[in-house]
Protein backbone atom coordinates (compact mmCIF):
# COMPACT_ATOMS: atom_id res chain seq x y z
CA UNK A 1 0.00 0.00 0.00
CA UNK A 2 1.51 3.67 -1.27
CA UNK A 3 0.45 5.82 1.35
CA UNK A 4 -0.27 9.33 0.03
CA UNK A 5 -2.07 12.39 1.73
CA UNK A 6 -1.29 14.47 4.80
CA UNK A 7 -0.62 13.60 8.38
CA UNK A 8 -3.52 13.56 9.92
CA UNK A 9 -5.69 12.85 6.93
CA UNK A 10 -4.30 9.72 5.13
CA UNK A 11 -5.42 7.28 2.24
CA UNK A 12 -3.60 4.81 0.68
CA UNK A 13 -3.31 3.41 -3.24
CA UNK A 14 -3.36 -0.81 -3.29
CA UNK A 15 -0.27 -0.95 -5.50
CA UNK A 16 1.65 -4.08 -7.10
CA UNK A 17 5.35 -3.55 -6.58
CA UNK A 18 8.41 -5.74 -6.03
CA UNK A 19 9.23 -6.43 -2.37
CA UNK A 20 12.74 -4.59 -2.66
CA UNK A 21 11.31 -1.32 -3.47
CA UNK A 22 10.23 1.33 -0.65
CA UNK A 23 6.58 1.52 0.60
CA UNK A 24 5.69 4.77 -1.16
CA UNK A 25 8.34 4.43 -4.32
CA UNK A 26 7.95 3.05 -7.53
CA UNK A 27 5.30 0.86 -8.33
CA UNK A 28 3.96 -1.43 -11.14
CA UNK A 29 0.97 -1.22 -11.07
CA UNK A 30 -2.37 0.81 -9.05
CA UNK A 31 -4.52 -1.92 -8.61
CA UNK A 32 -7.37 0.23 -6.12
CA UNK A 33 -8.02 2.48 -3.20
CA UNK A 34 -8.40 2.81 0.33
CA UNK A 35 -9.75 5.64 2.30
CA UNK A 36 -9.70 4.86 6.20
CA UNK A 37 -11.02 8.26 7.75
CA UNK A 38 -13.82 8.52 5.92
CA UNK A 39 -17.17 7.28 7.15
CA UNK A 40 -17.61 4.55 6.25
CA UNK A 41 -13.90 3.58 4.64
CA UNK A 42 -13.97 3.63 1.25
CA UNK A 43 -12.20 0.31 -0.45
CA UNK A 44 -12.17 0.33 -3.99
CA UNK A 45 -10.76 -2.56 -6.03
CA UNK A 46 -9.85 -3.78 -9.31
CA UNK A 47 -10.84 -8.00 -8.95
CA UNK A 48 -9.71 -8.45 -12.21
CA UNK A 49 -6.51 -7.08 -12.10
CA UNK A 50 -6.30 -8.63 -8.46
CA UNK A 51 -7.01 -12.02 -9.51
CA UNK A 52 -4.35 -11.86 -12.52
CA UNK A 53 -1.48 -10.80 -10.24
CA UNK A 54 -2.85 -13.32 -7.37
CA UNK A 55 -2.57 -15.67 -10.02
CA UNK A 56 0.64 -14.94 -11.06
CA UNK A 57 2.03 -15.53 -7.64
CA UNK A 58 1.82 -11.98 -5.97
CA UNK A 59 1.64 -11.97 -2.16
CA UNK A 60 -0.99 -9.55 -0.27
CA UNK A 61 0.82 -7.42 2.77
CA UNK A 62 -1.21 -7.91 6.15
CA UNK A 63 -3.06 -5.05 5.60
CA UNK A 64 -4.36 -5.71 1.43
CA UNK A 65 -4.88 -9.04 2.51
CA UNK A 66 -7.48 -7.84 5.38
CA UNK A 67 -8.87 -5.40 2.48
CA UNK A 68 -9.02 -8.24 -0.14
CA UNK A 69 -11.08 -10.36 2.45
CA UNK A 70 -13.58 -7.99 3.23
CA UNK A 71 -13.96 -7.24 -0.43
CA UNK A 72 -14.51 -11.07 -1.43
CA UNK A 73 -12.09 -10.77 -3.73
CA UNK A 74 -9.51 -13.30 -1.67
CA UNK A 75 -12.45 -15.55 -0.89
CA UNK A 76 -12.65 -16.04 -4.69
CA UNK A 77 -9.21 -16.37 -5.43
CA UNK A 78 -9.14 -19.37 -2.59
CA UNK A 79 -12.65 -20.34 -3.75
CA UNK A 80 -14.15 -19.89 -0.86
CA UNK A 81 -17.78 -18.62 -0.15
CA UNK A 82 -18.03 -14.98 0.02
CA UNK A 83 -18.71 -12.75 2.86
CA UNK A 84 -21.27 -10.86 3.33
CA UNK A 85 -22.10 -7.51 1.33
CA UNK A 86 -20.22 -4.08 2.53
CA UNK A 87 -22.16 -1.27 3.77
CA UNK A 88 -22.16 1.20 0.98
CA UNK A 89 -22.81 4.79 2.20
CA UNK A 90 -26.13 6.08 1.99
CA UNK A 91 -27.06 8.78 -1.12
CA UNK A 92 -27.06 12.09 0.43
CA UNK A 93 -30.89 13.65 -0.41
CA UNK A 94 -31.47 16.95 -1.32
CA UNK A 95 -32.75 19.48 1.46
CA UNK A 96 -36.44 19.05 1.85
CA UNK A 97 -38.32 22.44 0.16
CA UNK A 98 -40.11 25.08 2.18
CA UNK A 99 -43.55 24.10 0.41
CA UNK A 100 -42.13 19.95 1.80
CA UNK A 101 -42.13 21.47 5.58
CA UNK A 102 -45.46 22.94 5.27
CA UNK A 103 -44.65 26.55 4.74
CA UNK A 104 -47.67 28.75 3.53
CA UNK A 105 -47.75 31.71 1.28
CA UNK A 106 -49.34 33.36 3.67
CA UNK A 107 -47.52 36.82 4.49
CA UNK A 108 -46.89 37.60 7.72
CA UNK A 109 -46.16 41.31 7.32
CA UNK A 110 -42.81 42.88 6.74
CA UNK A 111 -39.95 41.72 9.35
CA UNK A 112 -38.48 45.56 10.80
CA UNK A 113 -36.05 45.75 12.37
CA UNK A 114 -34.99 49.53 14.17
CA UNK A 115 -31.89 50.29 13.76
CA UNK A 116 -30.49 52.02 17.21
CA UNK A 117 -27.25 53.39 16.27
CA UNK A 118 -28.86 55.10 13.38
CA UNK A 119 -31.33 56.92 15.48
CA UNK A 120 -28.70 58.17 18.46
CA UNK A 121 -26.59 59.55 15.53
CA UNK A 122 -30.23 61.44 14.33
CA UNK A 123 -30.56 62.74 18.09
CA UNK A 124 -27.30 64.00 18.23
CA UNK A 125 -27.47 65.85 14.97
CA UNK A 126 -30.61 67.24 15.79
CA UNK A 127 -29.77 68.47 19.10
CA UNK A 128 -26.26 69.77 17.87
CA UNK A 129 -28.34 71.42 15.22
CA UNK A 130 -30.39 72.79 17.59
CA UNK A 131 -28.31 74.00 20.21
CA UNK A 132 -26.55 75.98 17.27
CA UNK A 133 -29.36 77.96 16.04
CA UNK A 134 -30.66 78.84 19.63
CA UNK A 135 -26.56 80.59 20.05
CA UNK A 136 -26.85 82.34 16.87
Amino acid sequence: MKRLGKIRSPHYRIVVADSRTRRDGRAIEEIGKYHPTYNPSVMEVDAERVAYWLGVGAQPTEPVLAILKKTGDWQKFKGEPAPAPLLQPAEKSARPSFEALGGDDEGKGEAITQKKKAEKKDEAAAESSSSASTEA
